[in-house]
């Protein structure tokens, strides 16, 4: 990754705005020194210049673009497409549309941002609906879940795309040559599951397509490891993640309160600390694994959680960087391909 990257950044969005994306910038460039990356600010010049003037560090790789309007938590998405052409979050886009960045990074409003990227990047051939994904940690490294909240309603041709799409992401990000691939079902066998998702495991299997595909899982599998993308409604995958993320913090709030119950508690984590300590707090803050990509656009755009702090937006900024460098738009097309062939010879047969 030496050769310059741009990100294009909504700097107003999400809970902590401009003082969460200057903090985080400031961490991505401690965690990645050897990424040679630039930054488009979009937001209120008022707003941003006093923070950039604090850490030059940041200032020196960015480059500040005024808009006095923002797109608001509360906003519908056809309102945001309606009211949002020069915000900050429509200016962020239009960046990588234009081509003057590789991606984009918004910790604003979800459905807005998805309006906005279909209306100005539009969809690539193939792909009904985009998708969000989500990089689950897991004992052997990280499973890719999608959809975590994009389409609350999903039919089985959309299942088969998340597939596609999450499997080639998976690659692209996390390398290997054959991720697995499986239907998040509320059992293994066939007969399990609504028509939905048993019409398209049988499109998965009948079309042909190359891909390592295991069939159905349960929930319990996907922080297991046993497979590497797990493809859901966004419905069913957003109150997944958001449950794994309400136990991680449960569990580390048990770890915590054990660790200072007593001297003794606290002379041993003061020990742990030197390291095994600090790693078991990485690998369960949530803050570490934020981000996840709207798959299926003509243009990587990465959705940070609202209320991430600099930390959490610097992992959404770690990720963007990573999907730009990558072959990940080209790597779909190839099955997106067998599958419309497939799905024309079926309605041809059919007639």
């Amino acid at each position: 990754m030496n050769a310059e990257t741009t990100i294009s950044v909504d700097a107003m969005g999400g809970d902590l705005g401009p003082k969460a994306v200057v903090e985080g910038i400031g961490f991505a460039l401690k965690r990645w020194p050897e990424r040679q990356t630039r930054y488009l600010l979009h937001g209120d010049e008022a707003a941003l210049a006093p923070l950039l003037a604090q850490n030059p560090k940041v200032a020196a790789v960015c480059e500040l673009r005024h808009t006095d309007t923002m797109v608001q938590m509360s906003d519908k998405p056809s309102e945001a497409v309606r009211r949002s052409r020069g915000s900050s979050m429509w200016n962020a886009v239009q960046s990588v549309k234009t081509g003057e960045a590789d991606a984009v990074v918004s910790s604003g409003n979800t459905g807005a941002l998805m309006a906005i990227s279909k209306v100005i990047l539009r969809m690539k051939k193939g792909i009904h609906r985009p998708a969000i994904s989500a990089n689950w940690p897991t004992p052997k490294g990280h499973t890719v879940v999608l959809d975590v909240g994009a389409n609350v309603q999903c039919g089985a041709t959309q299942l088969v795309e998340f597939a596609i799409m999450g499997e080639a992401y998976h690659r692209a990000v996390f390398g290997g040559e054959h991720p697995t691939v499986g239907l998040l079902n509320v059992g293994q066998e066939e007969l399990k599951g609504n028509d939905i998702v048993r019409e398209a495991d049988g499109l998965i299997r009948n079309s042909g397509l190359d891909m390592a595909y295991q069939g159905f899982i349960e929930g319990n599998d996907i922080s297991a490891g046993i497979i590497d993308v797990v493809v859901t409604d966004g419905f069913t995958g957003n109150i997944a993640l958001k449950t794994a993320e309400g136990t991680a913090r449960l569990v580390a709030g048990w770890v915590r309160e054990a660790l200072t119950s007593s001297f003794f508690a606290k002379l041993a984590a003061g020990l742990l600390a030197l390291g095994a300590l600090d790693r078991l707090k990485r690998r369960m803050d949530p803050r570490y694994i934020n981000g996840g990509v709207l798959l299926g656009l003509k243009g990587i755009v990465v959705k940070s959680h609202g209320g991430a702090d600099g930390e959490g937006f610097a992992s959404a900024l770690g990720l963007a960087q990573v999907m730009a460098k990558s072959d990940f738009m080209s790597q779909i097309r190839k099955n997106l391909d067998k599958f419309a062939s497939f799905e024309e010879q079926d309605i041809a047969a059919a007639s």
